[in-house]
């Protein structure tokens, strides 16, 4: 707000954070350069050093970018990099992975996927999904195991080979330590996007914004 303040005492211009295009050409440029101080949620340097090599192109990069950012899911995000620019294959244990996988280069890496792979994979209802979910963001080890149960029983009825299921429900457990949310996480990417485009365009009202907002900070 303060940036748009400036944009419009000095450059007469209304910037509506609502209608800015998402696919920007400018602004994933300056990403894709590392220039992102001031940037939410994308200005530490380890995730300068990423963003560099990731290059982001699309929105779903960044969504993917704030979730991975993370004690845990880090270690995915060399392999993230690698399969984006072809470096290396996207692999799906199982055909009916890809709808629920395909944004994020055959990755698991929020919350939502395993709810939507358990309904494409297992059958499950969206209440089942549901508590799946659950079971994981809390960590209940107990429902965790009885999903289990109900997901390879789902899987195998719909010509899923066990072993493939119990793969797939293992990849979850292990998931489940760091399970994120992808809305949460796209919440805080359209502010990255939307400080990323100001300062794209109007690096001087927006760096200035930046400033002002940390005069305690040396």
């Amino acid at each position: 707000k303060n940036a748009m303040r400036i944009i419009k005492k000095v450059y007469n211009k209304d910037v509506d954070l609502y209608s800015i295009p998402m696919d920007d050409s400018k602004t994933y440029k300056m990403l894709s350069r590392g220039e992102t101080t001031g940037v939410f949620q994308l200005e530490s340097a380890g995730m300068k050093r990423y963003i560099k090599e990731l290059k982001p192109t699309v929105f779903e990069d960044i969504i993917a970018m704030v979730a991975l950012y993370r004690p845990g899911p880090m270690e995915n995000i060399p392999d993230f990099i690698a399969r984006k620019h072809g470096k290396k294959k996207i692999h799906y244990d199982h055909p009916l992975l890809e709808n629920a996988l395909k944004n994020t280069y055959g990755i698991i890496v929020y919350q939502e996927q395993v709810m939507q792979v358990s309904k494409d994979m297992a059958g499950f209802t969206g209440g089942e999904a549901d508590t799946l979910r659950k079971a994981m963001g809390k960590k209940i080890v107990s429902l965790m195991k009885e999903m289990r149960v109900k997901f390879i029983d789902g899987s195998v009825k719909n010509g899923v080979d066990k072993k493939i299921a119990e793969k797939v429900y293992n990849d979850f457990e292990t998931f489940a330590q760091y399970a994120f949310n992808k809305s949460h996480s796209a919440c805080y990417a359209l502010i990255s996007y939307w400080t990323a485009y100001l300062k794209a365009y109007f690096p001087a009202a927006f760096m200035a914004s930046v400033l002002n907002h940390n005069k305690s900070d040396i």
